[in-house]
């Protein structure tokens, strides 16, 4: 769940009829900020950045429309903001990528009825205290602090009305955002995101993943999982341990030590990394929100598990021998590795796969370097950004991996990004070592 700051107020639409009214209504705001030129070049995927040109004043009539409505298109700005400035046009990007960090929370007027329906007409007896205004909000729900009478301090996470039921609908409104695609074909990426929308509006599922994970995890000094309460959980509740700690991409703040910096990206690389390879089961949604760092105690707060999912073995030695290859700076084993994974094809042509191999070889550059790589003194990303839309540009990337390939991608674009944020030093080749 992210942690920025909240506003809110206007209630979630909950029909479909409703929410349709307000994307059509966004899809207006769009048009009105573009043109109809524009429209129809978007439409027709031919978004140049000369002809479409979004307005501040009507990029934020847009995104303050779909934010408001949370759920799928909440979602796919998510997964597609962090790296999806390369596969859109710029204007679409732009549409998506602001909506990661636009949290609403329901009003009272929403939220009242809905805990009367969950745990009854004097639901309120079963608590001491009640924080009616959320500490955290995202796509599917947000999150309340409560006291219940017995004393357990606990995170309560509550669906959004009607955002279960609008998943399916909502993802087929949004093949119209998907028209300003270039040169690719987004199926495997929204088939995928709906398929995470409906795990993690399954709060017994995500109940049940985060009770397998907190038994993997165990206690600890380095991280913590909070444990579920079943009795507080219902199919729109999940609740589970207060966790205290701060969002974990805060310690790139001045105030906090270097020590911190390195600890928690560490700590984070290293979860990633036992995800894979050995617990086979990864919670998949790479947004900083989802980690917590404890400045006394040292330990990372594993949350939001809503999207977790195990990994196939043949995935995990995929992953396993592409590293052992890119840190051997082995072309050809790489390029094997590449092929089951589905990052390429033996049929791709060899200019399209050499210019892949690059990408990949300049992607590990961390995993060869001796010692910790100091991520702040780094031009990396810079560097892999430039030459993959570049390479992008010239069609060299016709095609997508298998969905659970990619997200898993995006784990680790998302850890080696924190580690970026956070311009920590992190002994790659150390961590790797056991797994190799």
């Amino acid at each position: 769940m992210t942690q920025a700051p909240l506003t809110g107020g206007r209630a979630v639409p909950s029909t479909r009829v409703n929410r349709l009214w307000h994307l059509g209504r966004a899809t207006t705001d769009l048009a009105a900020g573009i043109g109809v030129r524009g429209l129809i070049d978007l439409a027709r995927g031919n978004g140049a950045s000369n002809s479409v040109q979004l307005s501040p004043a009507a990029l934020q009539r847009v995104t303050s429309r779909l934010a408001h409505m949370r759920g799928a298109v909440m979602k796919m700005g998510q997964l597609m903001s962090m790296d999806g400035s390369d596969v859109l046009t710029p204007e679409a990007a732009a549409i998506l990528g602001t909506l990661c960090d636009r949290a609403e929370s329901m009003p009272l007027s929403q939220l009242a009825p809905l805990l009367e329906t969950e745990y009854g007409k004097d639901w309120n007896r079963r608590f001491r205290r009640f924080g009616f205004t959320p500490v955290a909000a995202a796509s599917i729900g947000q999150v309340h602090r409560a006291e219940t009478a017995d004393g357990r301090h606990l995170a309560l996470k509550i669906q959004f009305p009607g955002v279960r039921e609008s998943i399916d609908s909502d993802m087929d409104n949004l093949v119209f955002i998907s028209r300003a695609i270039k040169g690719m074909d987004l199926q495997p990426m929204f088939a995928e995101a709906r398929r995470q929308l409906h795990q993690e509006a399954d709060y017994e599922a995500e109940a049940n993943a985060l009770e397998t994970y907190r038994g993997l995890v165990g206690e600890g000094a380095d991280f913590f999982v909070p444990d579920v309460h079943r009795d507080f959980s219902t199919g729109r509740i999940l609740a589970m341990d207060f966790a205290e700690g701060i969002a974990i991409d805060r310690l790139a703040a001045p105030e906090f030590t270097r020590h911190d910096r390195d600890r928690a990206a560490n700590l984070v690389m290293e979860i990633v990394l036992l995800e894979l390879f050995q617990f086979s089961l990864v919670q998949t949604d790479p947004n900083f929100g989802n980690f917590l760092y404890q400045i006394d105690t040292g330990r990372v707060v594993l949350l939001d598990f809503g999207s977790t999912h195990p990994v196939p073995p043949a995935i995990v030695s995929g992953y396993r021998d592409l590293i052992r290859a890119a840190m051997a700076d082995d072309r050809a084993a790489m390029y094997q590795s590449a092929i089951a994974l589905g990052f390429a094809r033996e049929d791709t042509p060899l200019e399209q796969t050499e210019a892949m191999l690059d990408l990949m070889r300049l992607s590990s550059e961390m995993m060869r370097h001796q010692g910790p790589y100091d991520f702040g003194a780094s031009d990396l990303f810079k560097r892999i950004y430039e030459r993959g839309r570049q390479l992008h540009e010239e069609g060299a990337f016709s095609q997508l991996p298998d969905p659970s390939s990619m997200f898993l991608y995006r784990k680790f674009l998302g850890a080696f990004m924190l580690c970026r944020r956070l311009r920590a030093r992190v002994d790659l080749p150390r961590l790797l070592e056991p797994y190799l």
